[in-house]
């Protein structure tokens, strides 16, 4: 993206870009799949990023990535555009990691119910937490990863979707189906949890 006289444009490759996605998006909504191939291999590897950090057992994501997949061929036709792709996809990946976790709650024999009280909308500076910049040594890298995993859903998607993902409030937002003060209230949440559970590591806990 560059600017000019105070003016932002978009590359010309940009420009391409947004068009032949729009193109496919036409392709698929008349249920072409070749052309939702190309969907696939443009999204896939960041969908499945995306529920491997919401789902711990690696062969359970994968199947939930193809899931995502399957849902969105079915349902391309319904899709009006008011979101990106991207939200889209990820909004599909959320509901079924969510449900996920859902039965999964249902199966166990004690189900613990937390962090029901209503989330405040909080205001915070933008600090981002940058897991290559924290991740010293493979050490610290798992300690992270249990950082996240010990957190809800709800608080664990809007970090992840936020921080790696790179997406703003209101794309999370739409996501999640959730306002935007609730996304900044849980993004606040969800990294002081991550700095406790780091602070812990740093005062000698060792095990995360």
């Amino acid at each position: 993206m560059s600017t000019f006289t105070g003016v932002t444009r978009l590359s010309a490759n940009q420009r391409f870009e947004s068009a032949s996605e729009q193109a496919l998006i036409e392709q698929c909504r008349r249920q072409n799949f070749d052309a939702f191939g190309k969907i696939i291999d443009l999204y896939q590897a960041r969908v499945m990023g995306f529920v491997r950090r919401m789902v711990r057992n690696a062969e359970e994501a994968q199947d939930i990535t193809q899931e995502v997949f399957i849902r969105a061929y079915q349902a391309f036709e319904r899709f009006d555009g008011r979101s990106s792709l991207r939200t889209w996809l990820f909004r599909i990946a959320y509901n079924l990691c969510v449900d996920r976790a859902r039965k999964v709650e249902r199966s166990a024999e004690e189900i613990t119910l937390e962090g029901t009280a209503d989330e405040p909308a909080l205001e915070f500076a933008d600090d981002r937490w940058n897991p290559e910049a924290v991740a010293l040594d493979q050490e610290l890298a798992s300690v992270i990863e249990a950082g996240l995993n010990a957190m809800s859903e709800k608080l664990r998607s809007v970090l992840i979707l936020h921080d790696r993902e790179d997406m703003g409030y209101d794309e999370i937002a739409q996501a999640l189906d959730i306002p935007v003060g609730t996304v900044k209230s849980r993004l606040f949440l969800a990294r002081n949890a991550l700095q406790e559970h780091l602070n812990r590591y740093w005062n000698g806990e060792r095990r995360a």
